[in-house]
């Protein structure tokens, strides 16, 4: 293309005097995070999620916190969102007795750690959280967690609805709407190699944001004998109880496909995906100190070759190469741990030697 002041004038772009973008030609781009917050606070303070249902009141609180990004690209009028943020949000519940006396009050929040642009058709992860641990509060947890995933899950849509259709730009993209058809009907065009050009930087730049996430992920692969029955390790590695006594930390292991769980004092959480007693266990992972979004996926097969004796074939991949204070050991750590700290004090407890 010729260069500004040189060659064809059909073949160059000058910059309008007034600034104005026509049409949108050229791509913008508008930060909606601050946006996004009014969106999910206005959508999910106060929400009642039971009312006296099984003697259980709870209800949403606030918005806690948003954060990552959230942003419109627009080009010739196309909207195209892009998204990666973590949002929580406060919830508070109480348990009364059949006389309408309070047994307890407590307080939790709701963590969504990833809801993406590219994973726009799919309900993200959610994670529910009680800060009093006792058998009345797990089961307000626990009734948050069955009848609050939903409601939340269904304002995210709307959010993600609304940023499908412009989020904060719609409207003045309807007002720009008869100034385009002019341009079009003056036949107004811009060089395709100036708009290809536009479109490809662009389109770049989104796919590298998308990409920060993925970038230095690894897999582990292990496996491991162990004198016992396949039923018996399938039962230790889902039962709190037993990760207790073995790893000496505090856990919680729902068994329910979609349950969730969090070992080693909260420091590793995540949810259940698939579960086939004796046979497998499919879940997914995160590390507290991984940047936020980072999500990994575990896989234990189990065999029985012959009665008494179980082979373990584990596939942990997505394991992030880095943490969020740029530590390089992460997979080391995370193989080291799997290898020492879970499958040897099995052996050790449980007597399970090979």
């Amino acid at each position: 293309m010729a260069k500004y002041g040189e060659g064809d004038k059909r073949w160059i772009v000058e910059e309008r005097p007034d600034g104005t973008n026509v049409h949108n030609w050229h791509w913008s781009e508008t930060n909606c995070l601050e946006w996004s917050r009014n969106f999910f606070t206005n959508l999910l303070s106060n929400l009642t999620i039971l009312n006296g249902e099984g003697n259980l009141f709870i209800k949403t609180t606030t918005l806690r916190s948003l954060t990552g990004e959230a942003y419109i690209n627009i080009r010739k009028g196309k909207i195209i969102p892009g998204y990666e943020v973590n949002l929580t949000v406060s919830w508070e519940g109480e348990a009364k007795d059949n006389e309408g006396n309070s047994l307890l009050k407590v307080n939790g929040s709701v963590e969504i750690p990833y809801i993406s642009d590219e994973n726009a058709d799919e309900d993200p992860d959610v994670r529910v959280i009680v800060e009093d641990e006792s058998p009345i509060g797990r089961r307000i947890k626990d009734a948050m967690f069955q009848k609050g995933k939903g409601v939340i899950l269904e304002k995210v849509r709307v959010w993600v609805e609304s940023m499908s259709r412009g989020g904060p730009v719609k409207e003045d993209l309807e007002v720009k709407k008869p100034a385009a058809q002019a341009v079009k009907q003056n036949n107004v065009n811009v060089p395709a190699t100036v708009t290809a050009t536009a479109a490809t930087n662009a389109s770049v730049k989104k796919e590298e944001k998308k990409k920060e996430i993925k970038k230095g992920r690894k897999n582990i692969v292990m496996t491991e004998k162990f004198n016992c029955r396949a039923k018996d390790l399938f039962e230790i590695l889902m039962d709190e109880n037993r990760w207790k006594g073995f790893t000496q930390s505090n856990a919680r292991i729902s068994k329910e496909v979609g349950g969730e769980f969090s070992i080693f004092d909260g420091s590793v959480t995540g949810s259940n995906v698939e579960l086939q007693e004796g046979k497998l266990i499919v879940q997914r992972w995160r590390f507290g100190s991984w940047i936020d979004g980072a999500q990994s996926q575990v896989r234990l097969v189990f065999e029985e070759p012959e009665p008494g004796v179980t082979v373990v074939n584990l596939t942990h991949t997505d394991v992030p190469e880095e943490d969020r204070y740029g530590n390089a050991t992460v997979v080391e750590n995370t193989e080291r741990g799997w290898r020492e700290l879970i499958f040897q004090r099995i052996r050790a407890v449980f007597g399970f030697g090979i």
